[in-house]
């Protein structure tokens, strides 16, 4: 009996089918991507549960979902955060939990703003649909008042500015060095507080 031949199937195609449709998939397949803030650790305080918080001792900072940034129930150009952060900090007015002075500080001393740097305590609270972008601006001012603070006062201190320690301990490690930036940092605490609003809580 006569077998037959069975034909052969071109399988030649076949590759080009899967690498097109590979192509599809990775085209029209959307991942989402975590975006994140690199933020180094607040020091540790030698106090750190026992500070009892005043409402002049915090500086809320709210940005709604329309990313309007607010202080003090009024809305607040950019440019503007960064001086406000400063003089709520450097306030002076009033004492640390020890009872000592802030004889530093270069604030005017108001009723309404912090007694201390070591009680100024600052909150961020953004709206879930405020812009990543609009927070990042806020936070930037915010770092850029306590450095301008720490590079004021270590200057005053060591004749350098804060960053050139920082840099300098970097290439030496130096102790003494070292030591310099910690007075700096003791003196300048960064005190700073991230919040999630839902929407009605950041609609002013």
């Amino acid at each position: 009996m006569k077998r037959k031949r069975i034909s052969d199937i071109n399988a030649g195609s076949m590759a080009d089918i899967a690498f097109l449709l590979l192509i599809f998939f990775l085209v029209t397949t959307t991942m989402d991507v975590d975006k994140g803030i690199f933020r180094k650790i607040a020091e540790k305080q030698t106090h750190p549960t026992n500070i009892k918080l005043h409402d002049r001792n915090v500086f809320d900072v709210n940005i709604n979902k329309n990313n309007e940034i607010w202080i003090s129930d009024r809305v607040v150009a950019a440019n503007e955060i960064q001086k406000m952060t400063l003089e709520f900090i450097d306030n002076g007015g009033g004492k640390d939990i020890d009872g000592n002075s802030c004889d530093w500080c270069s604030g005017t001393k108001k009723s309404n703003l912090s007694d201390h740097p070591s009680k100024a305590f600052i909150t961020i609270a953004a709206d879930r649909d405020a812009s990543y972008e609009t927070y990042v601006m806020v936070l930037d001012q915010v770092n850029a008042a306590y450095a301008t603070l720490r590079n004021q006062l270590a200057y005053k201190m060591y004749g350098k500015n804060y960053h050139v320690l920082e840099e300098e301990f970097r290439k030496t490690r130096n102790p003494k060095v070292l030591d310099q930036i910690k007075t700096v940092r003791t003196k300048y605490p960064l005190l700073i507080g991230d919040l999630e609003t839902t929407t009605n809580m950041a609609q002013k």
